[in-house]
């Protein structure tokens, strides 16, 4: 979607497409996914427990799915990925409800800034790259198996701190708390944990990996689904065919290839764009006056580059 089509440069209402893609869709998605693996995992320990055993069987989703340090070694790499849409069923519903409305929390605004394929396209990869952190933390010492969602979850709000850092949260539904002490807060205990060598059910390499790919793609100013497109099926274009265009006279010039849609007029900096709403709801909140210089260079980059779209 270009920087025409955005709300802010629009004269009439949304369009039908955008009124049946709901605020914080494929969140609310990726939620509903991670409730059901939850009650498939409960009913999985229920049939796999046996009165009197004192080492009980967590269930034949959690077996398989797990992230298991030594079974990836063994090739079961399927492990680093399908480990973050598994939650704990030791501790009744508190792994998984936090993590879930963490996700809808601050995933939904992601998801608003960035667009329903690059949010779905951040999750995912931020999963992985929390897999492999952990996978490689543990060759080098005995850990845990490790299951859940925190390692993106703690993506997001490191995301949504970046982008609105003044943003007042209440901690508990009762503190108020601005969104980048709050974040700094979470990524400071979890680094002294780490650091201190602690003995925890926590993964806190997931979530420290999770933090650092935040701020790693924050800086990239590159979307994935751009660098990736290719290989992501939502993301693989179609075969455009060809049109030739011809003059009214065929003798004077030669017929002309063109495509059907000029890439290079059509080609938009998604993540400037993305930047562009964050500088536009700051304006809106306190002013052009509270924009410090970076915000500024993006506000006159993306003018620039909606001038071009015009000529």
């Amino acid at each position: 979607m270009g920087i025409q089509d955005r709300d802010y440069y629009r004269n009439e209402g949304p369009s039908v497409l955008d009124s049946l893609m709901p605020r914080g869709l494929v969140c609310r998605w990726l939620i509903g996914i991670n409730v059901a693996v939850w009650v498939v995992q409960l009913v999985a320990a229920h049939a796999a427990r046996v009165p009197g055993q004192e080492t009980q069987s967590y269930g034949w989703i959690t077996d398989w799915f797990i992230l298991d340090v030594n079974k990836v070694m063994a090739g079961e790499v399927w492990r680093l990925f399908t480990f973050a849409f598994l939650h704990s069923t030791d501790i009744g519903s508190f792994h998984i409800v936090f993590n879930m409305l963490f996700l809808w929390w601050f995933g939904s605004d992601i998801e608003q800034l960035y667009g329903h394929k690059e949010f779905l396209a951040i999750y995912l990869v931020s999963v992985v790259f929390g897999g492999v952190a952990y996978e490689a933390w543990g060759l080098t010492q005995v850990v845990r198996p490790c299951l859940g969602a925190s390692g993106a979850v703690t993506t997001m709000l490191i995301l949504c701190a970046l982008h609105y850092p003044r943003r007042i949260i209440h901690v508990f539904g009762i503190l108020p708390m601005p969104i980048w002490l709050f974040a700094i807060l979470n990524v400071a205990q979890d680094t002294v944990v780490f650091v201190g060598g602690q003995k925890t059910v926590v993964a806190v390499v997931v979530h420290l990996a999770g933090a650092v790919f935040a701020v790693a793609y924050y800086k990239w100013q590159r979307s994935i689904t751009d660098v990736f497109g290719g290989w992501m099926w939502w993301k693989a274009p179609r075969a455009r065919a060809r049109l030739k265009v011809f003059r009214p006279d065929p003798e004077d010039e030669e017929p002309v290839a063109v495509s059907a849609i000029s890439t290079s007029s059509a080609s938009v900096d998604e993540h400037l764009e993305a930047k562009l709403d964050a500088v536009l709801e700051k304006i809106a909140k306190t002013g052009k006056e509270s924009l410090t210089q970076q915000e500024e260079a993006i506000l006159k980059q993306a003018a620039e580059m909606y001038k071009r779209r015009r000529t």
